[in-house]
């Protein structure tokens, strides 16, 4: 089987039960046809580049899954069918699918140490270097 994603813009005036309907609806078409589902990512509603069906926003949702082809098609040709679904498409993946952050998070991987003596790290600001340069050898 083969790695495939599929990123699929739902329309933004389809909001609550009726979005979680479409999500399930669309996960249930993959494990009905005995593809995996690897990540299902909701990156919610955002500004369309440009105009599509007359909307200006839609909602992202991205699926990584393994599948055979014939599964893509079928995914496709029920996502051209229901009008909840504004636009797709499906990219066929070289490698694996990183893992994703939940499940990193549940490894044994340790989480980061606080700084020693009371001092805060900011994340964001590079690492200062503490350690005498030749310049300062040379004066």
């Amino acid at each position: 089987m083969r790695t495939y994603e599929t990123i699929f813009i739902v329309n933004p005036q389809i909001v609550g039960d009726e979005y979680t309907a479409v999500i399930e609806k669309f996960k249930g078409v993959l494990s009905n046809q005995q593809a995996e589902i690897l990540k299902l990512d909701e990156w919610g509603t955002k500004r369309l580049a440009y105009p599509v069906k007359k909307h200006e926003q839609g909602t992202y949702v991205l699926v990584n899954y393994s599948a055979g082809n014939t599964v893509v098609k079928e995914f496709e040709r029920r996502m051209r069918l229901d009008d909840a679904i504004i636009k797709f498409q499906t990219v066929l993946l070289d490698g694996p699918v990183e893992v994703a952050e939940e499940v990193a998070a549940e490894s044994d991987v340790p989480a980061e140490e606080p700084a020693a003596d009371g001092e805060e790290v900011d994340a964001d600001k590079p690492a200062e270097d503490n350690s005498d340069s030749a310049e300062d050898d040379a004066e």
